[in-house]
């Protein structure tokens, strides 16, 4: 792991993962950081969950290329010596160093839960990182059941390929009724679904600051990339909702008028701008990414939850899907900007006041 990578939750927590994400957190709070801040063990990037080790020791200690400091009273147990790491660096909670959950396996959801549930301690956040198969309607009632079993937080993370929920048509919907059902469930390592886990009452919503954060690849699985070269930055166009590589927006409005954006970074400057990984421009990518999201932060959630803030989200939604098609017919390309698969799934589940759940009216 590469790290420390930072993503961001609502209200503006910062969640740091990777090799450096210990130190890092501990100098920001002696620099004065005072926000909200998070470690993401990020133990499921490379270890899976099992009945007899649902907190598997994370790589970098098997290969010992760390140092445990011997003050630790718990460095015999991967759980309990994270946790203390964490509290010890001034984490705001303690996220657990969970592995990554296989599809169906039950037994190593249950060891962990129990575990958990073991500590009885409140400022503990479960980590769920699950194959997306849970969110099958043949799995979504276990995992649910599972994680009520938890008075605690809850960090719904989920695992596979690309875009996680674009995978089979039922995730998106099964993904709400968890939080639907689930108290004090949050989203976490997301991307879009992250506003969408909002809208539908989720305690918070994460979303990754790159691309390599706003999902899981399951341990020991190749990335798979379409497109391993990238040449430009991934930014965030507005309009519709997606990521899209700055040189493939600076291509595809190469004869047309630039696209601008309002956010703070931008300021009115286009957004075909960012055609180069290198130098200030891959910094303003990051920035305009995040200034962007955060606006649509706020204006989600000035709405009032429950129904209200959902049907804002399919509204949204809905208005991004179309956009595809209207400004694909204005560039006239047959094949320009696709709208994701789970932008769509989003886009076609219209809220219903029978449907506004009574964790998603809950004030967020």
């Amino acid at each position: 792991m590469a790290g420390p990578r930072p993503y961001r939750c609502r209200p503006w927590w910062l969640v740091l993962c990777g090799s450096g994400a210990y130190v890092e957190a501990a100098q920001l709070r002696r620099k004065g950081f005072s926000a909200p801040l998070l470690v993401d063990p990020c133990v499921y990037e490379s270890q899976f969950a099992t009945e007899d080790a649902p907190f598997p020791l994370p790589e970098v200690v098997k290969n010992s290329e760390v140092m445990l400091t011997f003050d630790d009273p718990h460095y015999d147990d991967p759980l309990r010596s994270s946790l203390y790491g964490q509290q010890s660096a001034g984490m705001t909670a303690a996220m657990t160093p969970t592995g990554y959950i296989r599809a169906e396996d039950s037994d190593a959801l249950l060891a962990a839960v129990r575990q958990t549930v073991a500590l009885d301690d409140p400022s503990v956040i479960f980590t769920a990182p699950v194959d997306v198969s849970w969110l099958r309607d043949d799995n979504v009632g276990q995992l649910i059941a599972a994680l009520k079993l938890l008075p605690g937080g809850k960090a719904l993370m989920l695992g596979g390929q690309m875009d996680p929920l674009g995978h089979f048509s039922q995730a998106v919907g099964n993904l709400i009724r968890i939080l639907g059902e689930v108290p004090n469930c949050a989203l976490m390592r997301s991307d879009l679904a992250a506003f969408g886990a909002l809208a539908h009452g989720a305690w918070f919503g994460s979303f990754g600051a790159t691309a390599s954060v706003r999902h899981i690849v399951p341990p020991g699985e190749p990335v798979d990339n379409s497109k391993p070269v990238v040449l430009s930055p991934h930014v965030l166009f507005p309009e519709l909702m997606g990521f899209f590589l700055g040189g493939t927006i600076a291509h595809r409005f190469a004869a047309a008028e630039t696209p601008c954006c309002s956010c703070s970074v931008c300021d009115g400057a286009g957004l075909d701008r960012f055609t180069t990984t290198k130098g200030e421009l891959k910094r303003q990518a990051a920035g305009h990414n995040i200034a962007v999201m955060g606006r649509w932060v706020e204006d989600l959630m000035s709405v009032p939850p429950g129904y209200a803030r959902q049907q804002k989200w399919h509204e949204l939604c809905h208005a991004a899907k179309e956009h595809h098609q209207v400004l694909n017919t204005f560039l006239g390309l047959k094949k320009g900007f696709e709208a994701s698969d789970q932008l769509k799934r989003w886009a076609s589940l219209t809220p219903t006041t029978t449907g506004s759940t009574p964790a998603a009216q809950r004030t967020r």
